[in-house]
């Protein structure tokens, strides 16, 4: 497989798979039950889309999804910095999930109806139906603290303040993205920007939310280089496989 259409695939699939690890942190500590199982639901379609792709990958490429999933390093990772930043707490999980639910939204309408690769147009058709889910789920909430109490409303407001730098990465074309936009594969990233910024906008003036362009956008994790917070995850979730390597379930 050409290595900018792997790495296409490893954007996509990184994203969904880190968040999923992310919101799976959540099990047993949502504020009520009704909204741990939420989350954990969302986990699981996040990290079941991860496993169509790194399949896609296995069967392009040989090696295992768990390969994929499991034994790279750091630098080899390929998603966003915002998916991997900590959840804190549930206004910050919501705020970050707001902001990639509605990335993700375009991301994957556009690869359901324009992809020419057919199997990347499966996933996208299929994760695209559980992802509408997801957005509506972030939204609601967020409405919901940030023209809720005081108190909820700062924490949102902290939420907005502390995640917007990370918005902008999504929309930055890698030479991966650039490949595969050239090649019919993916998107322009460039042209959704302005769909999903609008979209954040309008859902952030219904909280009650003030938002500010940063300076500095935050960058890199397209191009492998992370947080700190993306150390700990991977410790965590390829613990088992490092220490029984070719583990099997």
């Amino acid at each position: 497989m050409e290595i900018n259409k792997r790495n296409f695939v490893f954007e996509w699939a990184d994203n969904v798979l880190i968040l999923g690890q992310r919101l799976g942190e959540w099990c047993g500590h949502g504020p009520v039950l009704e909204q741990d199982i939420a989350l954990i639901n969302t986990s699981l379609d996040l990290i079941g889309e991860a496993r169509n792709l790194y399949q896609y990958l296995s069967m392009h490429e040989g090696g295992s999804e768990d390969d994929f999933a499991l034994v790279r390093y750091e630098n080899e990772y390929r998603n966003l910095l915002l998916v991997e930043q900590a959840n804190g707490h549930w206004g910050v999980t919501i705020m970050r999930q707001l902001m990639f639910d509605i990335y993700h939204y375009y991301f994957l309408d556009w690869m359901s109806h324009y992809s020419r690769d057919e199997e990347l147009k499966s996933i996208a058709a299929k994760s695209l139906k559980e992802t509408k889910y997801h957005l509506k789920f972030s939204s609601e909430w967020t409405k919901r603290l940030g023209d809720g109490t005081q108190e909820s409303h700062q924490k949102m407001q902290e939420a907005v303040d502390q995640l917007y730098p990370y918005f902008n990465e999504c929309f930055q074309m890698s030479e991966a993205d650039q490949w595969a936009f050239d090649h019919g594969v993916g998107p322009d990233l460039y042209e959704l920007e302005p769909l999903a910024t609008q979209l954040l906008k309008e859902t952030l003036i219904e909280a009650t939310l003030k938002w500010e362009t940063p300076q500095y956008p935050k960058l890199g994790g397209k191009h492998g280089k992370h947080s700190e917070q993306m150390g700990y995850i991977l410790a965590e979730m390829q613990y088992m496989q490092r220490a029984y390597p070719n583990m099997q379930w």
